[in-house]
């Protein structure tokens, strides 16, 4: 019986996250900038430098009533670090700098000026902007041992995480690009310490049974955090390298034409 429970509420948990795939977390970077600054992806073609060099600030958001907390500073700058060798690699920019964000906050409708000073006081003329949010939801769960010979009494936390990204053109007030990232995984853990060769565990839900166990039972919380960051900047990265890649083809498409009118 307690292992159709726990199927139960896995099964729960997988329809319940597909369902709220596009809402959860909510998005934030509305109250960081305003849309209405959007550019054509064109404008970013246009950009004789190449690669545009920028800084990164990556602002960690946990403002919403459902929101994790925020990862510990020491985590956050090493995850600082992965995004920016993974950011020049979709695109072409050249991450000179990442930049603190503790003096940004957001607004209910956004705050360009916070980060065209930030910009001022480091000489740049382009920011590359992430705001990194999640949510998280713990329920009681049976965690079986082995061969599912033994059960214990746990918890499983599903962490849904967010990544906003925004290079701005701090010259002309504008953002050349927007994309997100959105990801998930999964915490199981006995209530109690003591049984590491099975657990804490986390998951890559829905579509990955491989195990990751963190390093310790009290920071699991943390490393399930980090995990799904982790994923949510593969599928920002990967939507950033396509849109370039069709940028590139769009631009080749329109000379096509041209080239035939010269040659003929």
């Amino acid at each position: 019986m307690r292992r159709v429970l726990n199927q139960f509420s896995l099964m729960f948990s997988v329809v319940f996250s597909v369902s709220c795939a596009s809402a959860v977390p909510p998005a934030r970077i509305g109250d960081y900038l305003s849309s209405g600054r959007q550019v054509d992806s064109d404008a970013f073609t246009r950009i004789d430098q190449r690669p545009l060099q920028a800084g990164l600030v990556v602002v960690s958001d946990a403002t919403e009533p459902d929101a994790a907390p925020n990862l510990p500073e020491e985590a956050m700058a090493r995850f600082g670090e992965s995004l920016q060798r993974d950011l020049v690699r979709a695109i072409p920019v050249a991450i000179t700098e990442v930049i603190p964000a503790d003096r940004i906050r957001p607004q209910p409708h956004g705050d360009w000026a916070q980060f065209a000073e930030l910009g001022r006081q480091r000489g740049l003329d382009y920011l590359a902007v992430v705001v990194v949010s999640s949510t998280e939801q713990e329920y009681p769960v049976t965690l079986f041992l082995g061969l599912a010979t033994h059960a214990q009494p746990g918890f499983r936390r599903d962490n849904w995480s967010l990544l906003e990204f925004a290079l701005l053109d701090l010259k002309h007030n504008q953002i050349l690009i927007q994309a997100e990232g959105r990801g998930w995984a999964t915490l199981d853990r006995p209530s109690a310490p003591g049984i590491d060769q099975w657990y804490p565990a986390i998951y890559l839900r829905p579509q990955d049974e491989r195990r990751i166990w963190p390093p310790t039972y009290e920071g699991a919380p943390n490393t399930l955090r980090v995990v799904s960051f982790e994923q949510a900047a593969m599928r920002l990265v990967l939507k950033l390298r396509n849109s370039w890649v069709r940028v590139l083809e769009s631009k080749t498409e329109v000379r096509k034409p041209r080239l035939q009118q010269v040659t003929e």
